[in-house]
């Protein structure tokens, strides 16, 4: 037995080339452009600047903001005990299933399944927030 004659070498390369295919899509930069066409879902409940007045709570300072920690909004229960800080992993966790990463809170959103517009979002949600 070769394991790395000229057959071998051929399923490193399949191999690699397959384990290249499958994780392509994560080592795409963000855009954050693409992320503020993503947020038009978000803004008939939440501004970015913490203008106006919205029915989910303004966004601005999230990024390393406690979870249900702003004064002037009233959150559910299970998101002020949540625990959460957010970042950019908890975004995307409670952004692809809000229900499921937070049980019981009040945000009336099935959530964005897409990896690719979760990851734009939180792009912007990094630049325009701060």
């Amino acid at each position: 037995m070769r394991w790395f004659g000229v057959r071998g070498s051929w399923f490193v390369v399949l191999g690699a080339c397959v384990a290249a295919a499958t994780f392509a899509p994560h080592l795409r930069a963000a855009d954050v452009e693409k992320g503020k066409a993503v947020f038009e879902q978000c803004a008939a409940c939440h501004s970015i600047d913490g203008s106006g007045d919205y029915d989910g709570p303004s966004l601005k300072g999230v990024i390393g903001r406690k979870a249900g920690s702003l004064e002037d909004y009233r959150y559910s229960a299970a998101m002020t005990r949540s625990g959460v800080t957010w970042d950019a992993a908890s975004l995307d966790k409670y952004i692809t299933d809000p229900q499921a990463f937070i049980p019981g809170n009040r945000m009336a959103f099935a959530g964005i399944a897409d990896q690719v517009e979760r990851d734009d979002l939180i792009a912007y949600l990094t630049v325009a927030t701060r």
